[in-house]
C-alpha cells in the first residue's frame, strides 16, 4: 500500500506596500511560526522588496529563506519556463512537509505574484492547502498618505493598470469617481497629458514607494513630464465633474417602478 504523501501549507503573507507596521498581527505570527520563507526577486541574487519590509521590521531572515525567480518580461515564453521553475522548487520544499510562507509586497489578492504561484501549485498538487493572509493595497495606503478618500457614499472607485493605455482611462474617468492607475512607470508622460486636457491635474496626486524610507508625494503632477519614476509608484485621479446616473435606493423604489410600469401596460 502506497503511503500518503503530507505536503506543507502554502502561505501568501501580505506585508503591505513598504511601512512594516502595516504589517498584520496574522502575517507577522506566519513570518515567525516556524515555516520556511520564500521571497520573490527579478533576478537571481537580486534584492527583495517584499524581504526589505520584512528586515525593516526587524524580523531576522531564516538562513534556509529561498528565493523564487520572476523576471520583468513580457515574454511568454521566458515568463512560461520562469513560472514553472518556480511551481517545481515550491512543491518540493512542501513535500518535505513543512509549511511555507511566500512574501507578499502589498495585497497578496491585488496583482501578486502570490495568487499565480498558488495556482500552479495547486495545479500540480491539488491537495496542497493555500492560506492567503490579506494585506494594506499600495493604493489604500497612498490615498492614506495623501490625504485623498478614495469614494464616498454612492462613489465609485475602480483600480486599472495604466498601461492599458490613455484610450481606455480617458473612458473610465467618465465612468468613475476616483481612479488608482497602478503601473505608471512607463505611462506618465501620456497620462500627464491626459490630465491636462481634461482639466483633472488639481485633482490628482502621484505617489511613490508608499511606506517606504523613500516615499515621495508630488501633487503638482505637470511636473513628471520628462521623469523616470520607479515602477513602485500610482496615481490617485479624481473627477468631481463626472456626471452620475441615477441610483435606485431600496426596495420601495424598485417595486414602486414595477407598479407604474404595470399601470401603463394595463
Amino acid at each position: 500500500m502506497t503511503e500518503h504523501k503530507h505536503y506543507g501549507k502554502l502561505i501568501g503573507a501580505s506585508l503591505g506596500p513598504g511601512d512594516p507596521d502595516l504589517i498584520t498581527r496574522r502575517a507577522w505570527a506566519a513570518l515567525q511560526s516556524g515555516a520556511r520563507w520564500l521571497y520573490p526577486v527579478k533576478k537571481a541574487e537580486e534584492s527583495s522588496y517584499a524581504l526589505s519590509i520584512v528586515e525593516r521590521g526587524g524580523i531576522p531572515v531564516p538562513a534556509d529563506a529561498v528565493e523564487l525567480v520572476f523576471p520583468m518580461t513580457r515574454d511568454a515564453d521566458i515568463l512560461a519556463k520562469a513560472w514553472a521553475r518556480a511551481a517545481v522548487q515550491t512543491v518540493e520544499l512542501l513535500g518535505a512537509g513543512r509549511d511555507l510562507v511566500f512574501l507578499v509586497e502589498g495585497d497578496a489578492s491585488t496583482f501578486a505574484t502570490f495568487g499565480h504561484l498558488a495556482r500552479v501549485v495547486r495545479e500540480r498538487v491539488p491537495e496542497v492547502e493555500v492560506e492567503t493572509i490579506p494585506g494594506v493595497s499600495s493604493f489604500a495606503a497612498a490615498a492614506a498618505a495623501s490625504g485623498v478618500t478614495l469614494a464616498e457614499e454612492d462613489e465609485t472607485f475602480a483600480i486599472i493598470p495604466a498601461n492599458y493605455g490613455v484610450e481606455v482611462i480617458d473612458h473610465l474617468l467618465d465612468e468613475f469617481d476616483t481612479l488608482a492607475l497602478l503601473k505608471v512607470k512607463p505611462m506618465v508622460d501620456e497620462v500627464v497629458e491626459l490630465l491636462e486636457q481634461r482639466d483633472l491635474l488639481a485633482t490628482s496626486v502621484f505617489i511613490e514607494k508608499v511606506g517606504s524610507p523613500d516615499e515621495r508625494i508630488v501633487r503638482e503632477v505637470a511636473s513628471l513630464k520628462g521623469e523616470k519614476v520607479n515602477y513602485l509608484s500610482l496615481l490617485l485621479v479624481q473627477n468631481p465633474k463626472r456626471v452620475r446616473g441615477e441610483l435606485r435606493r431600496g426596495c420601495r423604489k424598485r417595486k414602486e417602478a414595477v407598479d407604474v410600469s404595470a399601470a401603463a401596460q394595463a
